[in-house]
């Protein structure tokens, strides 16, 4: 019995402190990249109006042409490609009034290229800034 109190005791520190951790990293989300299955995804102190702006100001000023865009009232989803060909998927993800996610996608399925996702959520921080 007392074996299994210690393992319960155990389960419960750990659950703790993985709730501490998520609490952690949710505060420092603006500066936080997360990559998920080929995909970039970093959340900015801004409304969904500027950062969309930001996204299509950026693809303008790289010679982007937006191939197709979709949108359901909470995300919009922007298909392009780069001047070398390559495709890029970015979407922008309304969370709270004043806050967006957006994920960047580089790259074809197993090739993804995490620099050049990198790279626009640089260019979208820097944006953002600026307004």
């Amino acid at each position: 019995m007392k074996g299994l109190s210690a393992i319960l005791i155990a389960m419960c520190i750990f659950l703790a402190a993985g709730c501490a951790a998520v609490i952690i990293g949710a505060g420092a989300g603006a500066g936080a990249y997360a990559y998920i299955d080929g995909a970039l995804k970093r959340s900015y102190p801004a409304n969904y109006e500027k950062t969309y702006q930001a996204c299509t100001g950026i693809l303008s000023d790289l010679k982007q042409p937006i191939k197709d865009q979709t949108t359901d009232g909470l995300q919009t989803t922007i298909d392009t490609e780069r001047s070398d060909g390559t495709p890029m998927t970015i979407r922008v993800i309304i969370h709270e009034p004043e806050w967006t996610e957006v994920s960047v996608r580089t790259g074809y399925m197993g090739l993804w290229k995490k620099d050049i996702s990198k790279q626009f959520h640089e260019f979208i921080a820097e944006r953002l800034l600026k307004k």
